[in-house]
């Protein structure tokens, strides 16, 4: 069966704060590490009030200092809004705490709002359309042998397997290009999905890192003991995302009975589309639906995201998932 792995946003819930938040995380890694996911990606997200997870070069230390074998990293860092040296130097350092657990995977959106990403300090003109420079730079950085003047201290020869994220064509084909890896986000944005993973797999060229293309993909779990409570539990990031796309931006809300039904058409209908890679119900529905999923788009890895308000709601979904997948 293929790796199971946890994207986790830090979700800051209506009615709680950053620091439970974090330990939340703290602890979902751990039960992962227990339950048998391969990795652990933190994503990084600025001005926004329900993820806790915007420092998260810092989250990661967090989380693998309290791992011991799950594999901890970014899904993804926003390249745009740093310095390739910079982050060298944190991924070296992360690797050198944390031999051979950690992932850097690189994303080209700011992941942030135009006001957002200019209070980063970065130059907004072109850094998107330097984004294929960025990742080489970055990986320069990170080799045994750099041809910049600048040393990595942390970083140079770090061991740190980079992956390259995206939800269009331009991740798929930079990814086949370099020969690293590819994390298409069709946990919220799916419409490209097939497209970018056929296009990535036909021209990918083997590289020192990989020798053969491998593709992960996001989706969306919200497992309970039935069907029922499932469909409840999914509403609070049906509600966030609501929320985000309509100008918004809220902490993880309470789940709410019946939300579907208060929405309008055009409501509904980008629900259904941003939110089609999901399995939503009891264990068997889940598992359903997962193996329709995997059949449809054989995917190397899945990595699997769970916005629930409750910690011990979103803990019981992962480890429904864990149950399923040692059944499948």
């Amino acid at each position: 069966m293929i790796p199971f792995s946890i994207l986790d946003l830090s979700p800051i819930a209506e009615g709680s704060d950053v620091s439970t938040s974090l330990r939340n995380t703290l602890d979902l890694a751990q039960h992962g590490e227990r339950w048998g996911y391969r990795r652990y990606w933190l994503a990084e997200h600025h001005g926004m009030p329900g993820i806790a997870s915007a420092a998260t070069s810092v989250v990661i230390a967090h989380v693998a200092g309290g791992t011991s074998t799950i594999r901890v990293g970014a899904g993804g860092i926003m390249l745009p809004n740093h310095s390739p040296l910079v982050i060298a130097e944190q991924f070296g350092t992360l690797e050198a705490l944390f031999p051979g657990r950690i992932d850097l995977g690189l994303g080209r959106a700011p992941g942030s709002d135009q006001t957002t990403a200019r209070a980063l300090r970065r130059n907004l003109g072109s850094d998107a359309d330097e984004f294929p420079q960025d990742v080489a730079e970055l990986q320069d950085y990170m080799s045994d042998q750099p041809r910049q003047r600048v040393m990595a201290v942390p970083g140079q020869g770090a061991k740190v397997p980079l992956w390259i994220l995206g939800s269009s064509l331009f991740g798929a084909q930079l990814a086949a290009h370099m020969g690293l890896p590819f994390a298409f986000a069709s946990h919220f944005a799916p419409q490209m999905m097939m497209q970018a993973v056929a296009l990535y797999r036909d021209n990918f060229r083997p590289s020192a890192q990989l020798e053969k293309p491998y593709v992960m993909l996001g989706y969306n779990v919200f497992a309970a003991d039935s069907d029922e409570e499932a469909q409840l539990r999914a509403t609070s990031m049906q509600q966030a995302f609501v929320n985000l796309r309509t100008g918004r931006p809220s902490r993880l809300p309470p789940p709410v009975a019946n939300f579907r039904q208060q929405l309008g058409p055009a409501e509904n209908a980008m629900l259904d589309s941003v939110l089609s890679c999901s399995a939503i119900g009891s264990p068997e529905t889940v598992k359903s639906q997962l193996k329709a999923f995997i059949a449809s788009t054989k995917p190397d890895e899945l990595m699997i995201t769970s916005q629930i308000h409750e910690h011990a709601a979103r803990l019981r979904s992962y480890e429904i998932l864990a149950d399923i997948h040692k059944q499948l």
